[in-house]
C-alpha cells in the first residue's frame, strides 16, 4: 500500500510461479491482449506451463479471446480461486466476476485489491511463465503491480503510427522508472498484404516501432502484420 507517509511494502513472488511477464502499451486499441493470448499459446506449444491474468479491469477481453464468456471460478478447500483452463492455459479474469455490460467505476485502491487477489489468492499451482495483461497507460494497476511483485519483463505493444509510438514510449519509461526490465517492443498491424493483389500496404506507417527501439535503446521483438484470421480467431475465441 502506498500513500502520504507510508513505505512501500516489499515486493514479493508469485507461489509457485517461475517467470512474470507483463505485456503493456501505452494506447489502447493496439492489439495488446491479443499479443499477449498468442505469446502464451506459444509458450504452452514450447511445452511450458503457463498463467495469463487478464488486468485490465476496466476492459477485460481475455474471456473472448478464449472462448470463457459467462463461465465463472470457483473455489477450492484451501479459499483459493481456481483459474479456468482454456486450451492448456490456466486464465484469471475480472471479466468473469462482472457481466460484460456492466460499468466498472472504481478508484485506485479497489483496483490495486483485486490485483492482489488475483496474484495470491488464485491458485495458479506450478507455472513456467504468468502472462499478465495489463491495461492500457500507466495508472493505478501498473504502479500496484510494479510495487507489489517482481516482474521479470516487459513487452511493450505498440502500431507504427506515431500517435501509438508516443503513448508506448511513455509506457517504456515508466517501466525503466519502476525498474522493471523491458524486453522489448513488438509492432503490432505493421502492414497489410491484399489477398488479390499480393502488395503490402503499410496503413499505420512503416516501420515506426523499429526506428523507435533505437531511440529508446531497447530490443525490436519482431512485427505482426493486420490478418483477417487473426481476427476472426479473436471474436470466434478460437486464436
Amino acid at each position: 500500500k502506498v500513500g502520504h507517509g507510508e513505505k512501500v511494502t516489499q515486493k514479493r513472488n508469485v507461489g509457485g510461479v517461475g517467470k512474470v511477464i507483463a505485456i503493456a502499451s501505452g494506447k489502447g486499441g493496439v492489439g495488446k491482449s491479443t499479443v499477449a493470448v498468442n505469446l502464451a499459446l506459444s509458450l504452452k506449444k514450447m511445452n511450458k506451463k503457463v498463467g495469463l491474468l487478464d488486468a485490465d479491469i476496466y476492459g477485460p477481453s481475455l474471456p473472448m479471446l478464449l472462448k470463457k464468456r459467462g463461465e465463472k471460478p470457483r473455489a477450492n478447500d484451501k479459499k483459493k480461486i481456481i483459474p479456468l483452463d482454456s486450451y492448456g492455459l490456466k486464465l484469471m479474469s475480472f471479466g468473469l466476476f462482472v457481466n460484460e455490460d456492466e460499468p466498472v467505476i472504481w478508484r485506485g485502491p479497489m483496483l490495486g485489491g483485486v490485483l492482489n487477489q488475483f496474484l495470491f489468492d488464485v491458485d495458479w499451482g506450478q507455472l513456467d511463465y504468468l502472462i499478465i495483461d495489463l491495461p492500457p497507460g500507466t495508472g493505478d494497476v501498473q504502479l500496484s503491480m510494479a510495487q507489489t511483485i517482481n516482474v521479470d519483463g516487459a513487452v511493450i505493444v505498440s502500431t507504427p503510427q506515431d500517435v501509438a509510438l508516443l503513448d508506448a514510449t511513455k509506457g517504456l519509461k515508466m517501466f525503466n522508472q519502476v525498474k522493471t526490465p523491458v524486453l522489448g517492443m513488438v509492432e503490432n498491424m505493421s502492414s497489410f498484404v491484399c489477398h488479390k493483389c499480393g502488395e503490402e500496404h503499410f496503413v499505420f506507417g512503416k516501420e515506426g516501432v523499429k526506428s523507435k527501439v533505437e531511440e529508446l535503446k531497447t530490443k525490436y521483438l519482431g512485427k505482426i502484420p493486420l490478418d483477417i484470421e487473426i481476427r476472426k480467431g479473436s471474436d470466434e475465441g478460437k486464436p
